[in-house]
């Protein structure tokens, strides 16, 4: 039935003329615009996940920012160290000299002196950006290392940013010392006594070490006729356990630092009895003492029976308010100008120089740890954008073959439509 009231086939093709000028817009907006997802109108879900993935670009950018001011602080910091590492190995070509009898000493020690000070300049210089990794006497928990955020890391609690610490490491001469009161004491943690049994342990596993907490060797020696070895060399105390008071004035004594183990501990506690034996002409076959992990060997091949030698570990938690010494502490002790100076000074200078080397290996591993998080975190930002792309991006080679395709219907649709509306015009002829 035909009506010129209603056109049917009008309507249909307005209808599909109107869907097509609908999809020619879009296919436009895509091609205006690059993405096929421009608002969460266009598909909600995935705008969403984009919008998410790119905020976590963003966010990687300030990582990046951070990573690159990490490494430029340990950059100088490395620097620095492997200077200190070069005068270090120029002290001891002096020490080596003052071995001599037939030098003059005291100018040897000026030119020690002048290097002494040259490595606390560099020390105190090496810093960036007001933070300096060489400094590291603070008894604060945490004190010893700074963060640098590495990486963000996203689960179903959310985003949240992860930290690379990085160690500090103290290449000062500050002196250490030990409290006068306060604190809570305790003598003998561990202890060794060499009789006839020229051998013993000191076994330190079981102390908890706290940054500013302080521990002493005591020595007690006993040779009443002094035949075996001199009982004043090897008795710091008037009784064989140290009290606490004795223990402020303690010829051999080291105060942790944040970030220090037991086997820091005891390495660093031989290190000064090595200075105390060199200082007093204390021969191996007497004492000696090495270190190994939390424990310290000590050893004797003179005592028997009656001429003993009993050595223990005293400690002075850290609320005490103990001072921290720097790491290169027994260099400001140096003093080439006698015999036993020079002696002292020998047996010293190779734990220093492996201070600072390692020093600089360590933040040399530390840079290069940063360099290869920059890496991959480059890396990682290319693929999310990539990602993202995949899931907003459009492709113009199929939106510009779409959009030729539909004009062609659009022309199409447009003729459809003049043809359905000239249909009622064909009524007119049946009232002729």
């Amino acid at each position: 039935m035909s009506s010129i009231l209603t056109n049917d086939s009008a309507s249909i093709a307005l209808m599909t003329l109107q869907s097509i000028n609908s999809n020619i817009a879009d296919v436009q907006s895509q091609i205006s615009t690059g993405r096929k997802v421009a608002g969460a109108d266009d598909n909600a879900a995935v705008w969403a996940i984009a919008k998410t993935m790119e905020a976590d670009v963003l966010g990687y950018r300030k990582v990046s920012d951070s990573l690159a001011l990490g490494g430029s602080t340990l950059s100088v910091a490395r620097n620095a160290a492997e200077t200190i590492t070069d005068l270090l190995t120029e002290i001891k070509a002096h020490v080596v000299t003052a071995q001599g009898e037939n030098v003059d000493r005291s100018k040897i020690q000026a030119n020690i002196g002048a290097l002494r000070d040259q490595i606390a300049a560099v020390v105190g210089a090496a810093q960036f950006n007001g933070m300096n990794l060489l400094k590291n006497t603070e008894a604060t928990e945490g004190s010893g290392s700074e963060a640098v955020l590495g990486f963000l890391q996203r689960d179903a609690s959310g985003v949240r940013g992860v930290d690379i610490a990085i160690t500090k490491r103290d290449l000062g001469q500050g002196a250490g010392a030990i409290s006068a009161s306060g604190g809570t004491y305790a003598a003998a943690v561990a202890s060794a006594t060499l009789n006839a049994t020229q051998s013993g342990t000191l076994n330190a596993s079981a102390v908890t070490v706290t940054a500013g907490m302080a521990f002493s060797l005591n020595i007690f020696g006993t040779d009443a006729d002094d035949s075996t070895f001199t009982q004043a060399d090897l008795r710091f105390t008037t009784a064989a356990n140290e009290t606490r008071a004795e223990m402020t004035n303690a010829p051999i004594f080291y105060v942790a630092r944040d970030g220090d183990t037991a086997s820091d501990v005891m390495t660093q506690l031989v290190r000064r009895f090595e200075s105390y034996a060199a200082q007093n002409d204390i021969d191996e076959s007497v004492l000696s003492m090495t270190a190994s992990g939390s424990s310290i060997s000590v050893n004797s091949s003179v005592t028997d029976g009656t001429d003993t030698i009993a050595v223990s570990l005293n400690t002075l938690t850290a609320d005490a308010g103990n001072t921290i010494g720097g790491g290169l502490e027994l260099l400001a002790s140096f003093d080439v100008t006698t015999t036993s100076g020079a002696s002292d000074a020998l047996s010293q200078i190779e734990g220093l120089l492996t201070t600072a080397t390692d020093a600089a290996a360590g933040f040399g591993s530390d840079q290069n740890r940063l360099e290869t998080q920059t890496a991959f975190n480059g890396k990682l930002t290319d693929a999310m954008r990539a990602g993202i792309g995949t899931l907003v991006d459009a492709d113009l080679e199929e939106s510009s073959a779409r959009l030729q395709a539909l004009q062609v219907q659009q022309q199409l649709a447009i003729q459809a439509l003049s043809i359905a509306n000239g249909s009622p015009r064909a009524l007119l002829g049946l009232f002729r």
